[in-house]
């Protein structure tokens, strides 16, 4: 899902990234506030942990890959900002130093992965588990929460694919940057996270909710009220 450069058009990217600049400016903000100093070492293990899911990634059709992404782990335990935080640095350290990713893709790669798909995570978890403490619940909310979350991102970025043709052509019609329309890339996209890569993301994102649950309740910044790690 890591978009390469040559894909978007300047219309795409460069909008992405001054979305991706700005919310970063504020998720670092409320990172500040809600995470204790000594929770710290706990962000930086979970992008490293996100770094390294990500690489373990498959070619797909429509010139991208797909993968599990960690976001909806870190969003539920450590709450939403601070995933952006930590996906989007294994992002941006994973376009500079591996080429996995555009580096005029990285606020598209950051809006896709670490943005939407942090808080798409995190509100479908509270919406189905509703504070509950039963751990089937809870269970059940950690996996549709990474489910439903990734394949929202690939949509997202499927989409971002599909619209290049009608806004970067060339005066014959030819498409500049990618040349799948909405109609190629969305299927070729939604198809392998719905069928593979999301149910991957569901079961390891429930998976390690309901271990935090049963082991560190407090840590689970979705489960506390209080909405802090101390």
């Amino acid at each position: 899902m890591h978009i390469p450069d040559g894909y978007l058009s300047p219309q795409t990217y460069i909008p992405l990234a001054i979305v991706f600049v700005t919310i970063a400016a504020i998720a670092v903000k409320k990172v500040k506030k809600e995470v204790s100093a000594k929770s710290i070492p706990y962000l930086g293990m979970a992008s490293a942990f996100s770094f390294l899911i990500m690489m373990f990634n498959l070619p797909i059709p429509g010139g991208t890959t797909g993968h599990a992404v960690g976001s909806a782990i870190i969003a539920i335990i450590m709450g939403p900002w601070a995933s952006i935080m930590a996906v989007s640095v294994a992002l941006i350290i994973q376009a500079l130093v591996f080429g996995d990713g555009g580096i005029t893709c990285i606020g598209a790669n950051c809006v896709n992965m670490a943005i939407c798909m942090s808080f798409a995570a995190y509100f479908i978890f509270k919406l189905i588990n509703w504070d509950s403490q039963k751990p089937l619940r809870i269970f059940i909310a950690g996996f549709f929460s990474g489910y439903l979350s990734l394949v929202l991102a690939s949509i997202l970025t499927a989409t971002e694919f599909g619209i290049q043709p009608l806004i970067a052509s060339s005066p014959d019609g030819k498409a500049l940057y990618c040349p799948y329309d909405l109609s190629v890339s969305i299927p070729a996209m939604a198809t392998g996270h719905m069928l593979i890569f999301g149910v991957a993301e569901g079961l390891i994102t429930a998976m390690i909710v309901r271990y935090f649950f049963k082991h560190e309740p407090a840590m689970v910044y979705a489960l506390n009220k209080g909405g802090r790690h101390e």
